[in-house]
């Protein structure tokens, strides 16, 4: 069994080729998007979302079958084609050139597979079975967002604002650290869920930095 390395790469602003116009080359080309990734798409046809896409100008399409340099400076490629044949074809020219590759018909023929995702603001949740289910990965991402509700998403707001408060205003590391370790204590993850969380002003952070940076 292939074990891989988790990482959350920054794909932003850098040219990831998708070769491939269909349902998958699709799913590939939306978690790009999402990561802000500047798309080049390589395929005849395109499915309707892909097409409605490309007229926005969030990608670009070629509109043509792979051709041999397709990959040349791309920062990541993804073989989604409906050609097993084509797919092992990205897969050898990106090898070659040192180019990360995930081949959508045959994992082990590329050297990365895109795992099942869940997002809740700042927190990314990414599972995988190691090829060995995509159903199954499916399942344990539906059951982590029942636990990890949408309240995560505005709480790690909360503690980026925070985090970035106590960094800002205290210059003293012993007391940055305890500030820290206080407010890891904060039921205000309880009181989101609950709906019951009031925001913070600025009064409020002074008052309670005032409060615990002495304790």
């Amino acid at each position: 069994m292939t074990v891989y390395l988790p990482i959350m790469l920054d794909c932003h602003g850098q040219r990831c080729l998708v070769v491939g116009g269909g349902i998958i080359a699709q799913r590939k080309v939306e978690g790009l998007l999402e990561a802000g990734a500047a798309v080049t798409v390589v395929s005849p046809s395109l499915t309707s979302l892909l097409a409605e896409l490309e007229k926005k100008d969030l990608l670009i399409w070629h509109n043509r079958e792979f051709a041999p340099g397709d990959t040349r400076g791309a920062f990541l490629v993804y073989a989604a084609s409906n050609d097993h044949a084509v797919n092992l074809e990205v897969a050898g020219e990106a090898r070659s050139l040192g180019i990360p590759v995930n081949v959508a018909s045959q994992a082990e023929a590329g050297n990365f597979i895109t795992p099942g995702v869940l997002r809740r603001g700042r927190l990314t949740v990414a599972v995988s079975t190691s090829g060995a289910g995509p159903g199954v990965t499916a399942g344990i991402r539906d059951l982590l967002a029942e636990t990890l509700g949408e309240e995560y998403g505005p709480y790690l707001e909360f503690l980026h604002f925070m985090r970035t408060e106590i960094k800002r205003r205290e210059s003293s590391p012993e007391i940055r650290s305890r500030l820290l370790r206080k407010l890891g204590g904060l039921d205000v993850l309880n009181e989101m869920r609950e709906g019951t969380f009031i925001e913070w002003d600025s009064e409020s952070v002074d008052s309670w930095i005032a409060h615990h940076r002495e304790e």
